[in-house]
This record gives structure tokens, C-alpha cells and sequence, in this order.
């Protein structure tokens, strides 16, 4: 293997935080397995990235709205200025560490994705099965190297098996951000009941598949961008509502009044059973909550840092609504149920992932020795998912 590689960095060196975006394609040393200086090497692999995912954490931090002190504080316990960004992938295994095999089953050659969090496995939530709220977690791409790259080095704990024979590439690598999705529906029984989305871009999207596949017999969307209106129409949303962004930013935290309306007027003046909410955004944290029936449950998955208000505060409580948060993916729990999904044709899943949200794989890949900075840029504002080819 070559001693460097192609990589996508953001580098704090020379791309001041507040007055620069992007990322910068460079050649970087790829890493390597040397156990005598890393005993840890031992228990780890080295990848190399056939594709992989952009997410929209990563758009955060190529638009610099998103985990700054993150990158900043793991860069200078690193003694380094320069952090390769990605954590969505599917690759090969091309070196192991000597213990990996024995404990893991890994071998060369072996087709794997990963979770995106590494845990410490040492905190009080990773002792008692909490391990996707680690307390000491650190998350590819962001606190450590991620697989915008050539190659990777992980821990082979994080490591998830696939067949690409069964799950296309392309949509292997997003077996990660579906996981967030699946885990999302999971937080609720959907089996038989009414689901509202609130935010339908690519995780909105996945969770529209998700909950269909999990039992929800109607499923709303909400959603202020025409091709993901057409994209969640496509893959099975039974009505999708057009959010105005002009009317929800004069209406600044509070939410719209028409969107509830006519929720509930497709869930015969009840509201739906579970809210989905998926953006982040104040107004519709707030949207989901009035758009809920009494009793219901509303899950917040959408992140956005800050303050948030809470509108008619006493009403969720007389209402007996359940709120439920969500993070990451159970681990593995939640990547098992994320493999049966997309393995079980006759749901539709894999192919309206493929053929709709990634376009047929065509416009939406961009192989890393095409990557141009203004280009990329647009095709992130066309499309709500990118995947990098290596």
C-alpha cells in the first residue's frame, strides 16, 4: 500500500472557523497498524473506503455551524491542526491488528460499514447497555480521523458485517444515518398507528421508510422543499404537507397554525398518534407537539444548539404527551434491525433509497479525484445525500 493517500480535510491552520468553508482535497500519510508503538493496534484494522456517505453533520461543519469546539479540543489533544472529516462508509479490510481475528472474526478482504461512535465501554451507561449515550464516546470524523479518505484506521469493536451481494454499496454506506432513523421508529410501537414527520430531508426520508416498514398505517410528512415533498411521496408517505418558510419565520418559535389544522384534519380532528420531528428547528419541535393527539408520543431527533420555547407548556403536560430523544444507534441492536430493512426486498427500502433519494447512484456520487469544492457545494444543495466514491 502507498504511504499516503487522498483525503477531504479541514485543516484550522489555514481555514480560519468563522471566515472559511469547505473542505480541501489533500494527499495525507495513511494510517497504519504498529503495534509495538500502539498496543491498541492489536485489536484494530485498517479500510480501505470503497464509498462513502455525506451526512448532514458533515455539511454542518462544512458550513461552520456545527461542532467547532469538538474538532477544536480533540486537534490539540492530538497536537495537530488537521481532522479528515467523514463517518458514513462501506469498505474493505485490508490489514488486521494480531488479536482482531480471534475476538472479532474480521479477516482481509472482509466487507464492512461501521458505527460512528467509538465507546469507552468503561462509563456507567456502556456498563449497563447504554453504550449509544457513552459518557467518553468519540465520533469519527469529528473527534478522531474519519473515512473521507482513501483509507481508515478503527477499532474492529465498531466494525458491522455486510453483503454487498445482498445490500448495494451505495446503500451500504448509509446503513449509519438509516440506523438514526430505525432507531427513531423503534422509540415507539408504530404498529398500527398514525405518524407525523416533521422534516423530511434525508433522515425525514429514511424514517418515512422506517416507520412504514415497522407498522405505521399512515404516515404524514412535512416539509418545506418541493423535491423532497416529491421524494417522500415517491417512497411511500400517504400525504405531505408543504411548510411555508416565510410564514414559519415570521411566526418565529411558535408553530403554524394551518400545519396542525390540517393534521388533524387528515386524522379526523385527533392528531396523529406519534410525531416525528427530524429538523430541529423551534417552530417545528413545536409544530409536532400541537400536532399530536392527547396520549400520544413525540420523538425529537432534529438537532439544532440554543435555547428552545415551548408553546402552550402546560397544555403538553394535561395532554399526557410522552417526549423521547434520540441519539445515534442502539449498538448493535439497532444496526441488526437496520440490516433486516434494507435486506428484505419486498418492503421496497433499498431500491427507493437507490432509485429516489440517491437518484440511481448517478448525479449523486462523486468520485474523489472529481471533487471541486463549488461543484460539490452545489450538488449538496440539489440533493438531499451525497456519496464520495474512492
Amino acid at each position: 500500500m502507498p504511504d499516503t493517500m487522498k483525503a477531504l480535510v479541514y485543516d484550522k491552520s489555514n481555514m480560519p472557523w468563522d471566515k472559511t468553508k469547505g473542505f480541501e482535497l489533500r494527499n495525507v500519510p495513511r494510517p497504519v497498524l504498529n503495534e509495538s508503538a500502539d498496543p491498541t493496534d492489536g485489536d484494530s484494522v485498517i479500510i480501505k473506503i470503497i464509498f462513502a456517505g455525506f451526512c448532514g453533520s458533515d455539511k454542518g461543519i462544512w458550513s461552520r455551524k456545527a461542532f467547532k469546539g469538538h474538532i477544536f479540543d480533540s486537534l490539540k489533544k492530538e497536537h495537530s491542526t488537521t481532522r479528515i472529516i467523514g463517518h458514513e462508509f462501506v469498505g474493505e479490510i485490508v490489514d488486521t491488528g494480531s488479536r482482531v481475528f480471534s475476538k472479532y472474526g474480521y479477516k482481509a478482504k472482509d466487507i464492512v460499514a461501521s458505527e460512528s461512535h467509538i465507546i469507552c465501554g468503561n462509563c456507567f451507561q456502556c456498563k449497563i447497555g447504554q453504550t449509544h449515550i457513552c459518557n467518553d464516546d468519540k465520533i469519527i470524523g469529528i473527534s478522531q480521523n474519519g473515512c473521507f479518505a482513501e483509507y481508515i484506521k478503527l477499532p474492529a469493536q465498531v466494525l458491522w458485517p455486510t453483503n454487498t451481494r445482498i445490500i448495494k454499496p451505495k446503500v451500504a454506506a448509509l446503513q449509519e444515518p438509516f440506523g438514526n432513523a430505525v432507531h427513531a421508529c423503534m422509540k415507539v410501537d408504530l404498529r398500527g398507528k398514525t405518524v407525523g414527520v416533521f422534516g423530511c430531508g434525508t433522515i425525514g426520508l429514511f424514517a418515512v421508510m422506517a416507520a412504514k416498514a415497522l407498522g405505521a398505517t399512515k404516515v404524514i410528512g412535512i416539509e418545506p422543499v418541493d423535491k423532497n415533498i416529491e421524494m417522500a411521496s415517491a417512497i411511500g408517505a400517504d400525504e405531505v404537507i408543504k411548510l411555508d418558510t416565510s410564514k414559519a419565520a415570521k411566526n418565529g418559535w411558535a408553530a403554524d397554525k394551518d400545519i396542525v389544522k390540517q393534521i388533524r384534519e387528515m386524522t379526523g380532528g385527533i392528531g396523529v398518534d406519534v410525531a416525528m420531528e427530524m429538523a430541529g428547528f423551534n417552530s417545528s419541535v413545536n409544530n409536532a407537539i400541537q400536532s399530536t393527539r392527547r396520549g400520544g408520543d413525540v420523538v425529537l431527533f432534529g438537532l439544532k444548539q440554543g435555547n428552545f420555547h415551548i408553546q402552550q407548556y402546560e397544555r403538553m403536560i394535561v395532554n399526557g404527551l410522552t417526549l423521547h430523544s434520540v441519539i445515534g444507534r442502539r449498538i448493535f441492536e439497532t444496526w441488526v434491525v437496520t440490516r433486516n430493512l434494507l435486506e428484505d426486498k419486498s418492503n421496497g427500502i433499498q431500491d427507493n433509497i437507490f432509485n429516489v433519494i440517491l437518484g440511481g447512484g448517478k448525479e449523486t456520487v462523486v468520485h474523489i479525484d472529481d471533487f471541486e469544492p463549488e461543484s460539490f457545494e452545489k450538488k449538496l444543495n440539489e440533493w438531499p445525500k451525497l456519496v464520495l466514491q474512492f
